[in-house]
């Protein structure tokens, strides 16, 4: 999909495009909106190696890597070309900088063509994450039902209730929301750790993706759960009060109690700034474990487990 040059330079961005022999869903898989992001990346050109077209019911959109500009010059969160975050701009801009006309491509190209759309993350080089996937609720039950399904199919065992994204379809900002507030299931999964490309991740973010395709009724087969989910909800992403080096002190995965130590900033000497504390009880779905850190840009997210009714 080509990226013509705009305000800046353009780029090219590997869709691979599967029609299958029988009739179903357009499905939408998304990787590489964070360039530093690789299991997905490395998911989706196994899944594209493997999925038969003449046993596809359907068809199925892989976007290998969304954001190319950040991919080739391994950088965490921003475009090295305009700044950007290109999960933050969206639905885009044709006439905007490349991340809004990344965005604006995606947005007109794929997920406005498809009936579902995964959006496929994993910790970012900074990021040490326990695998989760967002639940965004919309408040339409239909699609929130139908979105449901789909995080559950993806089988992994913690979900993220987030019902707090914006509901303007003009001003989506999110990958996955944009196909929500287009009455389309969108979900957001994150497989993966510090940059790692690491097997075990990618298989991961496979797996998640043959069970939609099942559950789907794309390609026959078993869908794969766990037996048990952790919802979770009221999640808090803490961000720094001032740029410097953060030394984490929890784990990724680990539960934390209200006042529980996250960290300490300190200063490029090593001296204290301040100790970073979890606004309240709950699991750390990722915590930032490289030292570099800005004010503002987040130390880690903590969620509170959903009482079981």
């Amino acid at each position: 999909m080509e990226i013509p040059r705009g305000v800046d330079e353009g780029t090219r961005i590997p869709v691979t495009v599967v029609h299958g022999a029988h009739p179903g869903p357009v499905l939408a898989l998304i990787a590489g909106t964070h360039g530093y992001e690789y299991p997905p990346i490395t998911a989706l050109q196994q899944v594209r190696k493997h999925i038969d077209p003449a046993e596809l019911s359907g068809t199925v959109i892989m976007v290998h890597i969304a954001n190319m500009p950040s991919f080739l010059r391994r950088t965490i969160y921003y475009s090295p070309v305009d700044g950007k975050n290109l999960n933050r701009v969206y639905p885009g801009d044709s006439n905007g900088t490349v991340s809004d006309r990344i965005a604006y491509a995606i947005t007109s190209e794929v997920i406005d063509r498809a009936d579902y759309v995964i959006d496929m993350h994993g910790g970012d080089g900074n990021e040490a994450l326990r695998p989760y996937c967002y639940w965004m609720v919309s408040g339409d039950a239909q699609l929130d039902s139908a979105t449901k399904g789909l995080v559950v199919a993806f089988g992994l065992d913690h979900i993220v209730i987030d019902g707090d994204r914006p509901q303007d379809a003009n001003a989506s900002i999110y990958t996955s929301n944009t196909a929500l507030t287009r009455g389309k299931p969108g979900i957001t999964t994150e497989t993966g750790r510090l940059g790692s490309n690491d097997p075990v991740w990618v298989d991961m973010a496979v797996r998640g993706v043959w069970n939609v395709l099942h559950y789907l009724d794309m390609v026959t087969g078993q869908v794969n759960v766990p037996g048990e989910i952790v919802w979770l909800e009221d999640y808090e992403v803490i961000r720094s009060p001032a740029t410097g080096i953060f030394q984490a002190k929890v784990r990724d995965g680990y539960a934390i109690a209200q006042g529980g130590l996250l960290g300490v900033l300190v200063d490029f000497f090593g001296e204290p700034i301040q100790e970073i504390r979890a606004p309240f009880g709950g699991v750390v779905n990722y915590v930032v474990d490289t030292p570099p850190v800005s004010e503002g840009e987040p130390v880690g997210m903590v969620s509170r487990i959903k009482p079981v009714r």
